[in-house]
C-alpha cells in the first residue's frame, strides 16, 4: 500500500509526495512534531502538519535567508536566530568566521531534538562553541534587548499556532531596539500566491515598513513550499541590500554554496509586477 503525505496549501489545492514511512511523531506542549521519509525528497520534518524543512530542498532556504544579509554586511559579529530549531540556519551562520555569537531562540525544545536526533544534516552545528540555545518564546526574548545584535534571523513557522507572536508591530518594533546602529532584520515572508499567505505577507511587510528606514523583499524558489515561489524581508537601519552589497569581498571568502552566489542575489530582488503592485496597494491600507 502506497503511503502519501498530503498538505493543503489552499482550500482548493493539495500537494502530495509519497513517504515510505514515518519515523518519529511526537505531540509537544506548543505543537505537533512529525518526521517523515521520502524517497524524493529524502527526510521531512512537519509541524502540525505543515512541512517545515526537507532534507532535498532545504539548503535553498537557509542559504537564502543568511547569505543575503552577510554578504551586505561582513562586519556582523553577533547574530539573534528567532525559531530555527531545525538547525539549518545555524549551520550555514557557522560557516562565517568572524561570527562571533550566535543565540538561537526556539520555544520548542522538542523540535531541536528531533532534528539532532533524525535530521543531523540541518542540526549538525548546533553544538557549535558559538552557538547558545535559548528554549523561550521570542517574543519575550526579545523585548529584553537593546542595541545587541548585528543580525536578526527570524526563522518562524507560519502566523498561528506557536509562530503567530513573531508577526506583529510590538514584534518587529521590538527588534529594531535589539539591534545595533548597524543592524538588519531578515525573516521568513511567506508565499505571493495562495490568498492566505498572501494577506499574511502584506501585513507583516506593511509593519515591518512602519519601523524601518529600508524595508525590501527579495525572493526564491523552494519546490516543497506552498506555490514554490517564496518571500524574504531585508530590513535595516541603514544598509540597502543592493546599494550596499559587498560582492568582491564576499566571494573572496570563498564559501562553497548551492543555490546562493552573488549574481542570484541582485536578481533576487528583481520581482514580478503582481508581487510589486501587492507591494504599492500595501502601502496604501
Amino acid at each position: 500500500m502506497d503511503l502519501w503525505y498530503t498538505e493543503e496549501h489552499s482550500k482548493d489545492v493539495r500537494f502530495s509526495i509519497k513517504v515510505n514511512k514515518q519515523i518519529y511523531t511526537k505531540e509537544s506542549k506548543f505543537q505537533r512534531i512529525d518526521i517523515l521519509e521520502s524517497e524524493e525528497f529524502g527526510k521531512i520534518l512537519t509541524l502540525d502538519g505543515l512541512i517545515m524543512v526537507t532534507e532535498k530542498d532545504e539548503f535553498i532556504y537557509h542559504e537564502m535567508i543568511t547569505h543575503i544579509p552577510m554578504a551586505v554586511n561582513l562586519n556582523i559579529k553577533k547574530v539573534l536566530v528567532i525559531g530555527g530549531g531545525d538547525g539549518g540556519c545555524v549551520r550555514e551562520l557557522t560557516r562565517y568566521k568572524t561570527i562571533e555569537e550566535i543565540h538561537m531562540v526556539e520555544i520548542d525544545e522538542e523540535v531541536v531534538k528531533a532534528c539532532k536526533e533524525f535530521i543531523p544534516k540541518t542540526a549538525c552545528k548546533l553544538n557549535d562553541e558559538r552557538v547558545k540555545i535559548f528554549y523561550q518564546d521570542g517574543l519575550r526574548f526579545v523585548r529584553t534587548k537593546e542595541n545587541e545584535y548585528d543580525l536578526i534571523i527570524v526563522d518562524s513557522t507560519d502566523p498561528f499556532g506557536p509562530g503567530e507572536g513573531l508577526f506583529t508591530k510590538e514584534f518587529y518594533g521590538n527588534c529594531y531596539k535589539a539591534l545595533t546602529e548597524d543592524g538588519i532584520l531578515v525573516n521568513q515572508h511567506e508565499s505571493d500566491y495562495y490568498t492566505d499567505y498572501a494577506n499574511s505577507m502584506k501585513r507583516a511587510h506593511k509593519r515591518i515598513q512602519e519601523i524601518f528606514p529600508v524595508c525590501q523583499i527579495y525572493q526564491a524558489h523552494i519546490p516543497t513550499y506552498p506555490s514554490g515561489h517564496w518571500l524574504f524581508g531585508f530590513a535595516s537601519k541603514k544598509f540597502n541590500p543592493l546599494r550596499d552589497f559587498k560582492e568582491e569581498e564576499w566571494n573572496k571568502l570563498n564559501l562553497q554554496t548551492k543555490y546562493y552566489n552573488t549574481k542570484l542575489h541582485r536578481g533576487a530582488f528583481a520581482l514580478p509586477n503582481y508581487v510589486n503592485e501587492m507591494m504599492v496597494i500595501n502601502e496604501d491600507e
